[in-house]
């Protein structure tokens, strides 16, 4: 089954909001054996509508919208789905109760007909019911190719596929087994990874594609399998993973499908047993955000200090005025401090600091733009490295914080607790 996902609103196109919903959908589709073949951003208009309708029908079994179902005259989506479909708006009793309800107990605000227009739907629809919202997921069909309408706001598109529309999708016969396995490799750039495993590569099989997916600090690679039997899928995928393993094993760090590799160092602290502490200046805070983003941080997550100007390096993380005196604020020295005082201040096991300078200009250390120490502190070491992360101070923030991240998960996997 192929599907393409259609995003609709003039916020996407100018920017003022950024598409999550396709990439969630996309890796949710794959999961049940459902490949997506296009993805569509295009705006409340009714031709581009009609087209992309047409377009998506054509070429795909399942067609999934988001957006432009709001109470305002400028969602569109149901009146031209009527259209495309030759069907007309009827209200439904269901979804009208459920309008009311919200109101009643969420919403100051009396309600008005434009939010009781939410209520009015296809007559041919099957509607979804939205848990979180006033608008309900639709699902229509037309020559054998499914449409599902749903609201853009990412948690009630979210809840919608969860319950609904992805365990509907899944009881469809035929669909085929989707098997991924991706591993995070650091320390080599792509082009000497694909060197060193160019005759491996070479004897792939037909059946099982491998991607490479560089980003800032790190290469994951991506082997994907796709046939009738489970089994047999697995079983050939994962003997071509235990050939590369073989191979690279010295700059394999671990293994993700879906997850970050913050959420990656996160499973390694919880499985381990240890906890972590934070102290950045150069990465501002970061480091701390992507691993207290998920739930269950509270488990390993001490707390984080971001230190961002010297003196509250001085002030908060206890680091001896002098050694910045002699060795500049963006030393080996002061990353070690700092590691060394974020440890003590919140109890943790292993604590690692960040300084740096990621340009534009200097700051407070004349070292040059690009120039980062990472240090890492546990009960019996306190160590910092340096490096270079170039000249984009996003880019060295970025690099900052995956370099950081794998200095973490090799301390866990040096310790030989998990």
């Amino acid at each position: 089954m192929k599907a393409t996902i259609i995003t609709i609103g003039d916020e996407i196109l100018i920017g003022q909001i950024v598409d999550t919903n396709s990439a969630w959908m996309g890796r949710e589709l794959n999961k049940i054996g459902i490949s997506v073949y296009e993805i569509m951003s295009i705006a409340d208009d009714r031709d581009h509508l009609l087209s992309a309708f047409a377009k998506a029908e054509q070429q795909s079994d399942l067609v999934l919208i988001t957006g432009g179902l709001g109470p305002t005259r400028d969602d569109i989506t149901k009146a031209t789905l009527c259209e495309y479909f030759d069907d007309k708006l009827v209200l439904d009793q269901q979804v009208l109760q459920h309008v009311k309800d919200l109101f009643a107990k969420y919403v100051k605000d009396k309600i008005v007909p434009q939010n009781e227009a939410q209520a009015l739907v296809p007559s041919q629809a099957k509607i979804l019911k939205n848990e979180y919202g006033t608008a309900p997921g639709m699902w229509l069909e037309k020559n054998d190719t499914i449409f599902v309408s749903m609201p853009g706001v990412p948690f009630e598109m979210k809840s919608l596929m969860s319950h609904q529309v992805l365990p509907l999708l899944s009881k469809r016969e035929g669909l085929p087994f989707i098997y991924h396995r991706t591993l995070l490799t650091a320390g080599q750039g792509e082009s000497t990874i694909a060197t060193r495993i160019e005759k491996w590569e070479d004897d792939l099989p037909a059946d099982i594609k491998l991607a490479y997916l560089p980003s800032l600090g790190s290469v994951r690679l991506r082997l994907s399998s796709i046939g009738a039997d489970k089994m047999t899928v697995i079983e050939r995928l994962d003997q071509k993973v235990a050939s590369l393993y073989e191979i690279i094993s010295d700059i394999i760090i671990g293994e993700s499908n879906d997850e970050s590799v913050a959420q990656q160092v996160s499973a390694m602290f919880k499985k381990a047993g240890l906890t972590l502490a934070v102290a950045e200046s150069c990465t501002g805070g970061q480091i701390a955000q992507q691993l207290t983003e998920h739930p269950g941080a509270s488990q390993f997550f001490m707390g984080a200090s971001v230190t961002y100007a010297t003196r509250s390096k001085i002030d908060l993380l206890d680091v001896d005025p002098t050694v910045i005196d002699k060795h500049s604020v963006v030393s080996e020295a002061v990353a070690m401090a700092m590691a060394r005082g974020a440890r003590v201040k919140f109890h943790s096991d292993i604590a690692v600091s960040t300084t740096g300078n990621a340009g534009p200009s200097k700051g407070d250390s004349d070292v040059d733009v690009g120039t980062v120490y990472i240090g890492i502190a546990t009960a019996t070491e306190n160590y910092a490295i340096r490096f270079n992360m170039g000249n984009h101070r996003e880019r060295v923030i970025q690099k900052t914080v995956n370099k950081s991240m794998e200095l973490l998960q090799k301390e866990i996997l040096k310790m030989g607790v998990i």
